[in-house]
């Protein structure tokens, strides 16, 4: 029996990231430069509100600017009409899709997150169950490298508002074939992002959510595949020989392709154990729907799409825990166990969306911000959008490439001054030390148990260097002043 971690991933291979935590003024001018704001001083104003943001990404729109001026010039870009979500965070996807290395495989990783204010705003709608909730929601698109691990940045991202539920009953199946229901923002982000550059091969990834005829449609018309995991094994399929069945009982009749060991991560209350599992993997038609919405009629093929299917079973779980049991839909042809397997580490790399989202109410407290209108709220969470991808960054690039040499990722100001800080050499400093230490300036004690620096502490240990690196600055002026002085 073969032994996998849900984590391996024997591909990785070394590769250098030039300055990947370059210093917040021209990290800003590479991310905001290019935004169009219908007036270059506008873009300007930005990219010096992302500078400052980004030497204090966790503080108040007050604490981040250093004046009562750049205070206000703050709330007047964020006020204005020609400002908004989709445009301030425009340019940073095209440069990420454009970015992709000629014949590299990108996993898009796609999930939707509620961003709470927890108050009444104008314009800001109802979220969650709790009639307290308002907010609105992002549905995020984060471009990964399937075969470093590398975070790319954001392919794409949807900012929407659920709409008020009529009291009256409405069937099911009459809801699939409504144009707005909130579902159709799976689609609409693979519509936004597009297809791949030649030679690049995209696949998006994503939850039940997705599993909807419509959304694997729009990304086979937008020549991109798909990694999803199945929400319904009672959906109506075809099998290759052309007999109609569910999804379930073709699981049922497909042989075991392959026993494993599949080591299972602590997950909230859930300790970490090792499952054994059975693995399948059968191929089938998915037919369009007997009721298909006017997009689906227009646009669907006559042919049924050809699609594979990925099970994992556990089949004795310990008492009292969830059996592992994971079903995935594939655009993918999968021939063998290794490519079955290779299509569950593309899923669990969705757990990154995750953590991006983590990253922005977490790191960026994105859900703090006391603007008092839903507009100005959008352009905010869109500045902080990217924001939070640079730490995310970051970290990511510690646990997949721990032996990267850090000044192969930060400036070798910052390992250096890191580095007498923490009183360790910086020879050899590697981007796992480097991150260990720039935690342990935010609070982070670095114990055994300690686990994974979180958002706050390495938010704070960047302000904190940023902030000692300002100070030196300032002091080897002042030294050169007094010398030209003399």
């Amino acid at each position: 029996m073969t032994a996998v971690g849900i984590g391996d991933d024997s591909r990785m291979r070394e590769r250098a990231m030039s300055n990947l935590l370059v210093e917040p003024a021209a990290w800003a001018e590479q991310q905001f430069g290019q935004c169009a704001l219908g007036d270059v001083r506008r873009t300007k104003r930005l990219v010096q509100v992302a500078a400052q943001a980004a030497a204090r990404p966790d503080g108040s729109t007050p604490d981040q600017a250093e004046s009562w001026g750049d205070c206000k010039a703050v709330y007047r870009l964020m006020d204005c009409d020609n400002v908004s979500h989709a445009n301030i965070i425009g340019p940073h996807c095209e440069q990420t899709r454009r970015s992709c290395p000629a014949g590299s495989k990108q996993l898009i990783l796609c999930d939707t997150t509620e961003i709470d204010f927890g108050r009444f705003v104008p314009g800001v709608g109802r979220i969650g169950k709790k009639k307290g909730n308002r907010g609105f929601y992002l549905h995020s698109g984060l471009m990964r490298d399937a075969t470093t691990g590398e975070i790319r940045g954001m392919a794409g991202q949807e900012l929407f508002y659920r709409r008020t539920k009529s009291r009256r009953k409405v069937h099911k199946n009459t809801k699939r074939l409504d144009p707005n229901r909130e579902s159709v923002v799976w689609g609409k982000l693979i519509d936004q992002i597009g297809s791949p550059p030649p030679g690049v091969q995209w696949i998006h990834v994503c939850d039940r959510g997705a599993d909807d005829y419509e959304v694997y449609l729009r990304a086979a018309l937008n020549n991109c595949g798909w990694v999803i995991r199945a929400a319904r094994l009672n959906r109506k399929v075809r099998e290759c020989q052309g007999d109609d069945t569910t999804l379930e009982k073709l699981l049922a009749s497909a042989p075991v392709n392959a026993r494993l060991q599949v080591s299972v991560p602590v997950q909230g209350k859930r300790a970490a154990r090792t499952a054994d599992v059975e693995l399948r993997y059968t191929p089938f038609l998915m037919p369009a729907p007997s009721r298909g919405n006017a997009w689906i009629r227009e646009n669907a093929p006559q042919e049924p799409l050809r699609m594979w299917c990925v099970q994992i079973k556990e089949m004795h779980p310990p008492a009292k825990a969830d059996a592992l049991h994971w079903v995935l839909i594939t655009s993918e042809p999968v021939l063998s166990p290794e490519v079955a397997l290779g299509i569950v580490e593309d899923y669990k790399k969705r757990w990154g969306v995750e953590e991006y989202h983590k990253a922005l109410k977490t790191g960026c407290h994105v859900q703090e911000r006391y603007y008092q209108t839903a507009a100005r709220l959008e352009r905010v969470t869109g500045l902080n959008a990217i924001l939070a991808l640079r730490l995310l960054q970051m970290r990511e690039l510690a646990r997949e490439q721990p032996d990267l040499p850090a000044e192969k990722v930060a400036p070798q100001e910052w390992v250096e001054t890191l580095a007498r800080i923490r009183k360790k050499p910086a020879t050899g400093m590697t981007i796992h030390q480097f991150v260990r230490y720039l935690a342990g300036l935010g609070g982070h004690l670095g114990r055994k148990r300690d686990g994974q620096p979180g958002w706050i502490t390495l938010w704070r240990g960047v302000e904190k260097l940023l902030l000692i690196l300002r100070g030196t600055q300032l002091a080897r002026e002042e030294k050169t002043s007094r010398s030209s002085a003399d």
